[in-house]
């Protein structure tokens, strides 16, 4: 056999494995559309059916603790804990935790909120690093402050966890800001379930470029930044496709850190955050389905689009690769920890479902991407019948990029209207365009990093650039 027909055998057999790929992708992901949109508009029907009927305010609520950790957060600290002064809710707590802060995090919320130190009894049902002091606000009595050795973040929401209260957690990031109703909205699940559900995860939305107030986000813009108005694109494809349909069946193993609400109850029986994983957030999510289902406990997790937490997304490529990279590797670290669950019945449709597309999809996804982005190169590059494979293939990621990211757009546009200037739309419909030009190949690389990190055993958590969510921007105006 000479090198043609090697060649020819070669790419005969590695592009019908691309493409078989390829096509199970897009049809994965246009059954998830479907089943967001079938889901959106039963619930937008709901709302319509009870708008004016129903006291939310009375209905949909019990006593929740919202757990803040907070490393080198000064800058967006006070308009995060601003925001949550503003909920519409009628009994919580807000639990700030200084992670051993470098900067002056500790020493601003003590002086903005008129901290002091009180004795507070506190539950040490998980593992944390020593709590230095807890202090409470003499303007606010409902904010307490956690000063306690750094142990990263999981180690401060447990801590949280301890110092807390109330029956339900809601995990927020110190740079994060939450839309008045959206507390009272993703407690509904919970309360309405007479706590069948056990954790509920909100929408979140990004918050550069918007114009924000007091703690408050006054009105949603799209900002020029390029790599910001991509990531908008992406937070919109991950929350109105994939999460609202994996939610449906109750197959999430993903519920944002950004904004998140949990049954203490059952966070301490798994044994709370896990330290020693860099996702856990998804790991905890995880670990409590694994939970459930070894001991027949018919409970859920769902997805709620309605509330908003807004978010400062990184707006240059060195952050935003340190970030992808940290994802990506605590998906990996996740997935590796819970590896009995894969396509073992025993799991049910979590495990014969829901991880083996996590697997499958989103964490070997960047590798069959790359050697799919190689393979279109080669073919330009070596020419004659390559080329017409290659260019089918670069078909098939026009499709799985830009057609599925423009669906998700017009979805949540319909639904929701976040962004309801209609240059804004189109703004995000023309960038969603050129995604595969060169955005996702660099996504590509940057989640690769989360692989070599893992192998490596490398848990560095890295650190973001913020500028802070506390004043009026106009860059986009």
């Amino acid at each position: 056999m000479n090198l043609d027909n090697i060649l020819y055998w070669f790419n005969e057999v590695f592009s019908s494995l691309i493409f078989i790929y390829m096509l199970f992708v897009i049809l994965v992901y246009s059954l998830m559309l479907v089943f967001a949109f079938l889901q959106l508009r039963k619930d937008r029907n709901l709302d319509k059916n009870l708008e004016g009927k129903v006291n939310l305010n009375a209905v949909y609520s019990k006593p929740v603790s919202i757990i803040v950790p907070a490393y080198n957060e000064e800058i967006g600290i006070i308009s995060t804990v601003q925001s949550l002064l503003t909920l519409e809710y009628p009994q919580y707590e807000i639990v700030i935790v200084n992670d051993g802060s470098k900067d002056s995090t500790l020493q601003t919320v003590i002086d903005v909120f008129q901290m002091e130190p009180v004795f507070r009894t506190v539950q040490n049902q998980l593992p944390s690093a020593e709590i230095r002091g807890i202090y409470q606000s003499k303007l606010h009595y409902n904010i307490v402050l956690v000063d306690k050795e750094n142990g990263g973040k999981a180690d401060a929401l447990n801590a949280g966890i301890n110092v807390s209260r109330f029956p339900y957690f809601c995990s927020i990031d110190g740079d994060s800001i939450l839309s008045t109703k959206s507390l009272l909205q993703v407690m509904k699940p919970i309360v309405s379930s007479n706590g069948k559900v056990i954790a509920a995860g909100g929408s979140v939305r990004i918050a550069n470029g918007s114009e924000i107030e007091y703690g408050s986000v006054l009105k949603s813009v799209v900002p020029n930044n390029p790599i910001v108005v991509m990531q908008i694109i992406e937070y919109l494809r991950a929350f109105y496709m994939g999460r609202i349909a994996l939610s449906r069946f109750n197959l999430l193993l993903i519920i944002s850190g950004a904004f998140s609400v949990f049954s203490k109850e059952y966070t301490i029986k798994v044994g709370g955050y896990n330290k020693n994983t860099i996702g856990e957030d998804m790991e905890l999510v995880v670990r409590l389905h694994n939970y459930l289902l070894k001991n027949k406990i018919k409970k859920s997790i769902e997805f709620i689009p309605d509330p908003v937490c807004w978010t400062e997304a990184p707006d240059n490529l060195k952050d935003l690769k340190t970030q992808r990279r940290r994802w990506h590797q605590g998906l990996l670290s996740s997935l590796m920890l819970n590896r009995g669950m894969l396509l073992n019945p025993k799991y049910k449709q979590i495990g014969l479902i829901s991880v083996p597309y996590f697997v499958f999809i989103e964490l070997i996804g960047p590798i069959v991407e790359l050697l799919g982005y190689l393979y279109v190169i080669l073919s330009f590059v070596i020419g004659n019948i390559y080329l017409e494979s290659a260019l089918t293939l670069f078909v098939l990621f026009l499709i799985y990029s830009t057609v599925i990211s423009m669906f998700s757009i017009l979805l949540e546009a319909w639904s929701m209207g976040t962004y309801p200037r209609i240059r804004d739309s189109v703004k995000l419909l023309l960038y969603s365009l050129s995604e595969v030009f060169w955005f996702r190949p660099l996504m590509v690389v940057f989640r690769l990093q989360g692989f070599w990190y893992f192998i490596r055993g490398k848990n560095d958590w890295g650190s973001l650039t913020r500028s802070g969510l506390q004043k009026k921007t106009n860059d986009s105006l």
